[in-house]
């Protein structure tokens, strides 16, 4: 991940959103040695009050979605923006772990993308760039609620060909023109959606912002 000081004041590490390969700027423009040119995903190297502030001006309109209420004990341990100087992010994702009942210490990454920026395809451990033909086939698998607004379906994304070890759960669907992704792990915690979960803005919290919680290890992508 590349470290870069730039208009926006903070340093927050610019990388590709599709893969983990070395990123450089010039000029204003970033390039990926795999992606070519690209719009850089910004992520803090430790989670915490500050770069999320940072992280939130990166993100302008695009909406970082949070389980909420978050469950006792549980923080948020990594996030970033899809996004260039200047203009609207592309993409937003946040990730937060904690424990439960059944499954131990569990990890939950949303993601909200526009087409083709191939963010939640990588969080989830896929080549391709957006979820797949699967998404809208029959009654969704899961619904979530972003903010107090109607379910949102979501479809199993089946990751058997990049996952040998089956060790997450996929879904995807789609809100407001864009693709939200949820990725769990481990792969049982998909169990936690039999309950409709709540997904807020975290822009949209106020005051509540400054009790976030903030710790952990990040997601291994």
């Amino acid at each position: 991940m590349h470290a870069a000081h730039n208009g926006w004041g903070m340093v927050l590490g610019a990388g590709c959103p599709r893969c983990a390969s070395p990123v450089s700027e010039d000029a204003g423009t970033w390039r990926c040695l795999d992606h070519g040119p690209i719009t850089p995903l910004w992520r803090p190297a430790d989670a915490g009050y500050g770069t999320f502030a940072e992280h939130l001006t990166r993100a302008g309109a695009m909406p970082t979605l949070l389980p909420w209420p978050l469950p006792p004990s549980w923080a948020v341990t990594d996030f970033g923006a899809v996004a260039q100087e200047g203009r609207d992010a592309r993409a937003s994702f946040a990730t937060v772990s904690g424990p439960t009942d059944l499954d131990g210490v569990v990890e939950v990454t949303v993601v909200t993308e526009e087409p083709g920026v191939g963010l939640g395809s990588r969080c989830a451990g896929l080549t391709r760039t957006d979820p797949g033909a699967e998404i809208g086939e029959g009654p969704p698998h899961a619904k979530v609620r972003l903010g107090g607004h109607q379910p949102v379906p979501l479809w199993s994304v089946l990751t058997s060909g990049a996952d040998a070890t089956f060790d997450r759960s996929v879904f995807a669907g789609e809100a407001t023109g864009r693709w939200l992704w949820l990725v769990l792990r481990p792969a049982s915690a998909a169990l936690l959606l039999k309950d409709e979960w709540m997904l807020m803005n975290v822009a949209d919290l106020g005051p509540e912002l400054i009790d976030l919680p903030f710790g952990g290890s990040p997601p291994a992508w």
